[in-house]
């Protein structure tokens, strides 16, 4: 019996550990968490993650739907819903007992709730350099899911891409960001969600005085032709959704914005809506909107 034992005692301490994953720390919305390398079963909640994981080719495991994305429906056909942006599916994700749930930005006021299902972490990107936040983001997944070059390499792209456009809008005017929603009209920043249009492009704001709202400052068309700027980039809420309604060129089809700098030149920027408005801050929603941008300043 007790060479038996100290057989298996010797064949336990042999064998390679498993039952304990390695874990690192990441920085995250709410500061610093440890989370486990290489997640086996993987829930995100946020389509900023998602896009960005699917760009560095993480696999995914659970989803919220619709995921309004055309680029994103491959990844979605291959994950289980669980919930919607706002609300998670708790008995699904319950069943599922994820390694890991990525929750951020319409997702991240259920953030308790989920830490009690599994371990959670919040990776919103919001406010001020939300370029620098999408890339540290990057470095994360990409330090979590074993993605380091990938990780870096897309940084580098993104960074490429930007000073690509700051080169071409450099001395070519100011621009105003502008969001339809039906028939309605708001007004956004340099310090709102989309301010990195400006921020990180170097474009001049033609109005420096707009407030930092989540949802814009409701402005008139009469506000328009009085800021009167040379570019107009305009983010359609409605088409980003999928509602039915107006659309942005319709509420824009007036005397009033027809007669500003942009509307003279043709300056008027109708950008794709849902990458920028769904899933603001991925890393192929960023440079699809580059792209966009650099076409129309001739980059």
């Amino acid at each position: 019996m007790t060479r038996s034992l100290i057989a298996a005692v010797a064949l336990a301490v042999a064998l390679p550990v498993t039952s304990f994953a390695e874990s690192i720390t990441i920085e995250t919305a709410r500061g610093a968490a440890e989370v486990s390398v290489a997640p086996e079963k993987l829930v995100v909640l946020d389509l900023a993650a998602v896009d960005t994981l699917e760009a560095l080719g993480v696999d995914v495991d659970g989803l919220p739907a619709p995921v309004y994305l055309d680029y994103l429906e491959d990844v979605a056909a291959d994950a289980k819903a669980v919930g919607s942006l706002f609300e998670p599916d708790f008995e699904a994700l319950a069943v599922m007992a994820p390694d890991l749930i990525i929750a951020g930005g319409r997702s991240s006021r259920q953030f308790d709730p989920l830490t009690k299902v599994a371990p959670t972490v919040d990776m919103t990107i919001w406010g001020a350099d939300l370029v620098g936040q999408a890339k540290a983001r990057t470095t994360a997944y990409g330090a979590v899911f074993d993605k380091v070059d990938e990780a870096a390499a897309l940084n580098a792209a993104l960074d490429a891409k930007l000073a690509t456009l700051a080169a071409a809008i450099e001395g070519k005017g100011n621009g105003l960001i502008v969001l339809t929603n039906g028939g309605k009209v708001s007004a956004y920043g340099a310090d709102s969600r989309f301010g990195w249009l400006h921020e990180a492009t170097g474009l001049p704001e033609a109005h420096d005085a707009i407030t930092a709202e989540t949802h814009g400052e409701a402005v008139s068309f009469e506000f328009l032709a009085d800021v009167n700027p040379d570019w107009m980039l305009v983010v359609d809420r409605g088409a980003a959704i999928g509602q039915a309604g107006e659309a942005a060129a319709a509420t824009l089809d007036n005397p009033l914005v027809a007669g500003t700098k942009a509307g003279q030149s043709g300056q008027i920027i109708y950008l794709n809506s849902g990458p920028l408005y769904i899933a603001g801050g991925g890393m192929q929603s960023m440079m699809g909107t580059v792209d966009e941008l650099l076409a129309a300043f001739g980059g």
